[in-house]
């Protein structure tokens, strides 16, 4: 799956980017705070990314920083919470003030950010105490980063756009043996294909 994006940014709203990774345009939902810090386009921007399959769609999520993408990912385990309502507690709180809120039991502070009800914010209080330790590595704001590397993260974009992994993998390792950044390697890796696609064709 994808895991970081860094590209062009094309279009900011308020829950909605558009960021464009050699010629190809991702729309990612993201919550205010990383919408807030980004700067108006055409803009570079590097942000993290939650991949998630909804009824056949594969839906994008963005994020500033690593703990922000943990702390969604941590909300939608949760009973009852899906990836819209996590991004609006994202964006109703900032993460330091959502730890210490749920540490602390303040659930009517939880229900102060819009359409959070009690047993929401209840459940949230419940079910996420205890497993708050698993974000307090990245709670402070990093650099983004990538766990498997931009080569494995161009195989990944390549498969979502229909690509099969087997040549998805042949491309990257043709160029510069996957090595790179992850916008180099994307239009190095592209435009292989698209060789290879023409050289076929020919024949």
């Amino acid at each position: 799956m994808i895991g970081r994006l860094s590209g062009i940014l094309v279009e900011k709203h308020s829950h909605l980017i558009v960021v464009d990774v050699g010629g190809v345009g991702y729309e990612l939902q993201v919550p205010l705070s990383t919408s807030a810090a980004l700067e108006d386009p055409p803009r570079s921007v590097t942000v993290l990314v939650r991949c998630l399959l909804r009824e056949e769609q594969l839906l994008l999520y963005g994020f500033r920083t690593p703990a922000e993408r943990q702390m969604f990912d941590l909300l939608i385990g949760t009973s009852g919470v899906g990836p819209a309502l996590a991004l609006r507690v994202l964006s109703g709180l900032p993460v330091e003030e959502l730890l210490a809120a749920i540490r602390a039991g303040r659930v009517d502070r939880l229900m102060s950010i819009p359409g959070v009800g009690k047993k929401t914010a209840e459940r949230i209080v419940v079910e996420l105490r205890d497993r708050l330790s698993a974000l307090e590595p990245a709670a402070a704001p990093a650099a983004p980063a990538s766990a498997t590397g931009p080569a494995e993260d161009v195989v990944s974009a390549l498969i979502n756009l229909g690509y099969d992994r087997r040549e998805a993998e042949a491309a990257v390792r043709s160029v510069a043996g996957g090595a790179g950044d992850f916008e180099t390697l994307f239009r190095a890796a592209l435009a292989a294909l698209s060789a290879r696609k023409a050289s076929r064709a020919e024949k």
